[in-house]
């Protein structure tokens, strides 16, 4: 048995029909960018969210270093984040030249909110949640240390869509919410597409102007912008994914009980919900505390496909060597990129399969 740690071509496969309706649909309207599609898309993703606004862009780092743009944070700031976030989310701070600062993560594997204060400083302008592998971070805690410290809170939902802290649905805690469209997320496009949330009207329209060059009407550009527009094909087909992700989400979610139910070998640390938080687990990432190679060595030979998520901290990455970080600075992070590892979980995964990837790693002795 040959099994993918992702198969998009079991999503695609499961309604197919209706998104190759959609497609010739949109290709035969003979308009392609910024028209009905995605301004229907940003109404129905802002009301499955819960938000009052939504504004379509090209990428979901599109929608962080312009948010962090848009809400004025750029040279001599900082801004806080989780040390073992995607380096794209690091991205999203360093390109608009304001500073990461880095706090470790939590036994859910995000921010641990309990470090955050202790990482203000004067020149601190906002907190990133990034919402890990689908689970929440604890916003009830983050929300009240932004409001004591007069901060921003930009939350990265680009692996979250539509799981709840506290019954709210994560994106709409803080200023804006950022999502990832990309195609191996929970409501993936077919190529990249992103999107913000917000429940500020002006905050909103400013992302509007912003996307298309600066400018609301043609030729009329009222800032220096950028070109990330959420592509009409695209929008189109993430209309027809939206109508199914419940569904996606909870075929996930019962993958994801199956694997902790049955699931026993000692050394495999499963992964943990934070009490108040659920998760749409876009990953299910296991802990190996005593190293994951040779489980994912095991799990190849058998033709099980498995991921590090992710192999190298951001402060370790060549790209931030300009900051001087070096290892053993933040080792709950460098702990986690040595013993983490993504076992397959995808749509369209039969119980085969799960029952496949159970056994070898139950009978897996390292």
């Amino acid at each position: 048995m040959n099994i993918m740690p992702n198969d998009l071509g079991r999503q695609y496969s499961l309604h197919a029909a209706e998104y190759e309706e959609k497609a010739i649909q949109v290709l035969r309207s003979g308009w392609y960018v910024l028209g009905r599609e995605v301004e229907a898309f940003e109404r129905e993703w802002a009301a499955y969210i819960g938000a009052k606004h939504c504004v379509g862009l090209a990428s979901g780092l599109d929608a962080l270093w312009i948010s962090f743009r848009l809400l004025g944070i750029g040279e001599g700031d900082e801004v806080i984040v989780c040390s073992n976030a995607y380096i794209a989310c690091v991205m999203g701070i360093s390109m608009n030249g304001a500073t990461p600062v880095f706090v470790e993560p939590d036994a859910y594997d995000n921010i641990d909110a309990d470090k955050i204060e202790a990482a203000i400083t004067p020149r601190t302008k906002a907190i990133l949640a990034v919402h890990l592998y689908g689970q929440a971070c604890d916003m009830t805690r983050i929300m009240a240390i932004a409001k004591a410290h007069g901060l921003r809170v930009v939350e990265d939902c680009a692996q979250s869509h539509g799981n709840h802290w506290q019954g709210q649905t994560v994106g709409t805690f803080g200023d804006v919410g950022c999502f990832s469209f990309y195609p191996t997320k929970g409501c993936g496009a077919f190529g990249d597409a992103g999107c913000i949330v917000t429940n500020d009207a002006e905050l909103a329209q400013k992302f509007r102007v912003y996307r298309n060059y600066g400018s609301e009407k043609r030729y009329h550009n009222q800032v220096v912008g950028t070109n990330s527009r959420l592509d009409e094909l695209q929008a189109g087909l993430l209309r027809v994914k939206l109508t199914h992700l419940e569904d996606f989400n909870a075929e996930r979610q019962a993958i994801a009980r199956r694997y902790n139910s049955e699931l026993k070998n000692p050394h495999v640390q499963l992964p943990r919900i934070r009490p108040g938080a659920d998760s749409t687990w876009h990953q299910y990432v296991v802990h190996l505390p005593q190293g994951r190679d040779a489980l994912a060595a095991y799990l190849k030979e058998k033709g099980i496909g498995t991921i590090i998520h992710y192999p190298i901290p951001p402060h370790l990455s060549e790209a931030y060597g300009y900051l001087g970080f070096h290892k053993g600075d933040f080792p709950i992070a460098e702990r986690y990129a040595d013993e983490v590892l993504s076992l397959p979980m995808y749509n369209g995964m039969t119980e085969q399969e799960q029952a496949y990837v159970i056994q070898a790693i139950n009978e897996w002795e390292p």
